[in-house]
């Protein structure tokens, strides 16, 4: 099964719709994914930010004003969407606030609208960044951590490149090959040709 794929924003960024057994899944919400899902008619049932960063989260109030709840590794705030910095380069970012409606608890199996999620925090992009992995479909939502022949930028504030190897090493690499991997940008990638040819990796 391969999720609908909706880009949008400044820096293109992607957001997928996964249908489960009970109801549709939003992983992250970049600017006009509110608009997308309403012209398909579809309300999700959750939506799964990866972390928080101002192109991933663009379409959080909007989403929940839609009576979608929103699910992350921690509380909103405005050092994790990285507003200031965003319009220190020039871009005219405005995230509207927004709450976490539910903290993601690692320690605890999560599963929701019939799926089973493994999760994973793997910061060194941001210090709140997650990846989903569902074992039964083989493939894993990374987020801005693991890139097709790439890996996520760590000179941002909270960000370490030696952490976010690491991470990615622990909690991806020891997925099997055939995970297919859905990026926060560009293309889908799998474990097994990053595992070969992604050149900031170790095994790579």
């Amino acid at each position: 099964m391969n999720p609908d794929v909706y880009t949008g924003g400044f820096v293109q960024t992607n957001a997928y719709l996964l249908t489960g057994p009970d109801g549709d899944l939003l992983i992250d919400a970049p600017a006009g994914v509110s608009a997308w899902l309403k012209s398909k008619g579809i309300t999700p049932v959750a939506a799964l930010l990866t972390h928080q960063h101002y192109d991933h989260v663009e379409d959080a109030a909007a989403l929940q004003e839609m009576g979608v709840p929103l699910y992350a590794f921690a509380p909103h705030s405005k050092d994790l969407t990285l507003e200031s910095v965003a319009r220190n380069w020039g871009m005219p970012i405005s995230v509207v606030p927004y709450t976490i409606d539910h903290l993601l608890d690692l320690k605890q199996p999560f599963e929701i609208a019939g799926r089973s999620f493994q999760l994973a925090h793997v910061p060194g992009h941001s210090t709140d960044s997650v990846t989903f992995h569902l074992p039964e479909l083989g493939l894993v939502f990374s987020g801005d951590t693991l890139f097709a022949e790439s890996i996520g930028r760590s000179d941002l504030p909270g960000g370490s490149g030696l952490q976010l190897v690491q991470g990615i090493e622990k909690h991806l690499l020891s997925l099997p090959d055939s995970t297919k991997v859905y990026p926060g940008h560009g293309p889908a990638t799998t474990i097994g040709h990053e595992r070969a040819n992604n050149p900031y990796l170790e095994e790579g």
